[in-house]
């Protein structure tokens, strides 16, 4: 009998163990730079057939390799699909329990091996220590959560009786899963839907993001490493474009799971609609995309508690989480006094390396980087511009903490995700035209509202379109299990990850009747 599910705890790095372990794992990690990976297909390491090669880059030192990987084509991707569809005639009928024990063992040893995770992703995406570590700390999560989630879609599922007859429902897995997942959580979202796809017994073409493939490598090392058979996982790595659309389109791919940008998320759903040749069933798409948060602060808000909130959410990871507050909205009975206390903090935040772990490291790539500055351009013409807007020094992709004020919330910098640390400060006559701004975008990811009055709650948890909705705290760092995760309109199809139904997404009910 497992023990009840409890989340993995973070870890302190004012202790001076933590810290010296954490430095080791940097140093060891960093050592490795430079080397070759391949791909894995059918339980295999092996080159790619194009004979090409792509670097992931440090964006804290542009002129840093992590880690040289294979460019894999769609001869690559036929393989990779081959072989998961083969390994499924097998993994679907392997025991629940010892496909849950796969997963609990990757859990341990990844726990074993949390500082070196988290080194990876310092390095590869440019998190702090503690965003680093929150994001192994999740992928653990998962692995526990998910394990046991799958015994208990095992037991036998209740129907009412029927004379003269024996009835049975029980969940069966749909095949061969497509899993695409984003950079800025590069291990738990690309091993939480990856898992997902394991343990209900499907099998797994997994293609990460071209600016994240060491640590899917490094992932799919240890699935290899716990007994995963072969077949079952198979990584193939390169940009996305024709590999991607042949994947989704392939006529033996049953379901994809992808997490991303809206563009590219209305783009899976659109190939994955249209039948190919050979194909016998309707795909199933998971597709959570972006985001346009907004925290809403009222006069009866705790002013302090709001602006560490705010600051957090707004500009932890540099703002590159689809859950990050890109909108402020304050009504404007306290708006100039909270506009002065949340740019006070903005203006001391510091810049530098990930794995010197300031609070702020740089955005992802040069042309993320690109992006955010053009958008910063639009805002001095759709807002005041408070502090930052330009780049900030060093050798990697860094970009000044940026707040616009004054803010229409009609201005493209107040309805385009910008996934960078940018915020928009939006004036509100009273708490009810807060809600309507809020709600006043295409997107309904998270939302954060901070008011002491009870009915101003009540009636932001009826109104407040979002999936995530957050009272008196920040609007980013959900936990498994206990803020299931996914949004509503234009951010996705509300998978809800991390909760109770997610698993169900990768199954199919199947029901028997006998007659006596």
């Amino acid at each position: 009998m497992l023990p009840e599910f409890r989340n993995e705890p973070f870890t302190c790095f004012t202790c001076e163990e933590n810290k010296r372990k954490m430095e080791e794992a940097l140093k060891r990690v960093h050592s490795r730079f430079g080397e070759r990976n391949k791909l894995y297909i059918n339980g295999e390491w092996v080159s790619s057939s194009s004979g090409e090669t792509f670097n992931s880059i440090n964006p804290s030192n542009k002129d840093e390799v992590v880690g040289v990987f294979e460019r894999a084509n769609t001869d690559d991707a036929e393989r990779a699909i081959q072989a998961a569809l083969k390994a499924f005639e097998e993994w679907r009928f392997y025991p629940p329990e010892e496909r849950a024990a796969i997963l609990l063992k990757a859990a341990k040893r990844m726990r074993e091996r949390k500082f070196e995770f988290a080194a990876w992703m310092v390095y590869e995406v440019g998190k702090n220590w503690a965003e680093a570590d929150a994001d192994v700390a999740e992928a653990i999560d998962y692995l526990e959560f998910y394990a046991r989630e799958m015994l208990r879609y095992s037991e036998r599922q209740p129907l009412t009786p029927y004379p003269g007859e024996m009835n049975e429902y029980f969940y069966i897995p749909l095949g061969v899963v497509v899993v695409i997942p984003p950079w800025n959580f590069p291990l738990a979202i690309m091993l939480g839907m990856s898992t997902a796809a394991i343990v209900t017994g499907n099998t797994v073409v997994l293609k990460p993001a071209s600016d994240a493939p060491a640590i899917a490598t490094r992932f799919v090392e240890l699935m290899e490493e716990v007994g995963l058979p072969g077949g079952v996982l198979n990584l193939i790595t390169g940009p996305g474009g024709r590999i991607g659309d042949y994947l989704v389109s392939h006529p033996k791919t049953r379901m994809i799971a992808f997490t991303g940008s809206r563009e590219i998320g209305l783009r899976i759903v659109e190939l994955a609609a249209k039948t190919s040749p050979g194909q016998i069933w309707i795909k199933r798409v998971i597709a959570e995309m972006g985001g346009k948060d907004a925290i809403i602060v009222d006069s009866e808000a705790e002013l302090e508690d709001a602006a560490a909130g705010v600051i957090a959410s707004a500009f932890g990871y540099q703002g590159q989480k689809c859950s990050a507050c890109s909108r402020l909205i304050v009504v404007e009975d306290v708006y100039d006094k909270f506009l002065e206390m949340v740019v006070e903090r903005a203006r001391k935040i510091e810049i530098g390396p990930a794995d010197k772990n300031y609070f702020m490291g740089p955005v992802i790539n040069g042309a993320a980087e690109a992006k955010i500055l053009e958008y910063i351009e639009i805002g001095k013409n759709e807002g005041k511009l408070l502090c930052g807007g330009e780049k900030a020094e060093g050798n990697g992709f860094y970009i000044k903490p940026t707040i616009f004020a004054d803010v229409s919330p009609t201005a493209r910098i107040a309805q385009e995700e910008i996934f960078g640390p940018v915020l928009s400060v939006i004036k509100a006559r009273d708490f009810d035209h807060a809600i309507e701004i809020a709600n006043g975008t295409q997107y309904g990811l998270t939302g954060s509202v901070y008011t002491l009055n009870r009915k101003k709650i009540e009636k932001a948890k009826r109104l407040f379109h979002v999936g995530n909705l957050y009272i008196n705290r920040k609007c980013t760092g959900a936990l498994v299990d206990v803020h299931p995760f996914g949004g509503f309109n234009m951010s996705g199809t509300d998978s809800k990850a991390g909760g109770r139904d997610y698993l169900l997404l990768f199954l199919q009910g199947k029901s028997v009747s006998e007659r006596l």
